[in-house]
This record gives C-alpha cells, structure tokens and sequence, in this order.
C-alpha cells in the first residue's frame, strides 16, 4: 500500500524542523497526506495551517526532493511516498492540533530519539550529505 504525502523543509541554524505527534508520539516531518483531489501544495497549506498554525503561500515553495520510506505508525507494508518543499517565507511555527511540539534537529540529535520515523532519518541524511545541516 501506498501513502502520498508532502512535507515541509525549515531549516534554521542549519537544523531542521520537526513536529512531535502526539498520536504516533515521534517527531516527523510537519506535513501530511494529501487528500482526495488536493495537489501537493494544496496539501501542504493545509497540513502547515492546522499543524504549525503558518498560512504558507504557495508561490513561496520550491520542490526539493522526493523520498519513500516505510510509514511510521501505520500497518506494516505501507510506503510513504513524500514530495518534500522548502519555503523561503519567512514563518514562526507553533505546535497545533495533534502537534505536542515542535523543535529543531540535525542526524544525531534526531537518532538519539526514542522514536524515528524511516522518512525523517532519510532526509535528515539527504540534508546532511548535501552540508545544508549541520
């Protein structure tokens, strides 16, 4: 089975910004699925909005990559499939709805965690390689 969903890439003091769900209890990639005739920006916007309480405009955001990962808390043999963007908004995020919180991570950081999600570790890694966190 597979899961199509966009995620936001914010960086800041070049680590990346990751929201804890309450939910699945693990820090992912703020974003989510896309819905029944949404395209991925549309998604996205609405994702970002409920999650992090930012109205993202669309014309801000640039496709960086697409990744496919074993989706974290959902049956196993389910693929996430993820269109991952960055904004160049500037943006002041804030947890919302089933975001406990949210906070700034590079690689290590992020594997010191209780939890991972496959998806988050692979960007992460993808991030690092390319010098963009640290």
């Amino acid at each position: 089975m597979q899961l199509f969903t966009v995620g936001l890439l914010f960086i800041q003091n070049k680590k990346l910004l990751l929201a804890y769900s309450i939910n699945k209890q693990c820090y992912y990639l703020p974003g989510g699925k896309i819905d029944k005739g949404e395209t991925a920006l549309t998604a996205l916007c609405r994702e970002i909005a409920e999650e992090l309480g930012v109205l993202l405009n669309p014309q801000t955001l640039n496709y960086y990559t697409h990744i496919t990962a074993p989706a974290y808390g959902e049956p196993a043999g389910t693929m996430m499939e993820q269109d991952c963007y960055t904004t160049s908004q500037l943006v002041s995020p804030s947890a919302a709805a089933e975001i406990g919180s949210i906070s700034y991570f590079n690689l290590p950081q992020y594997l010191a965690q209780p939890r991972q999600a496959p998806g988050a570790v692979m960007i992460l890694q993808q991030l690092t390689l390319q010098g963009l966190i640290d």
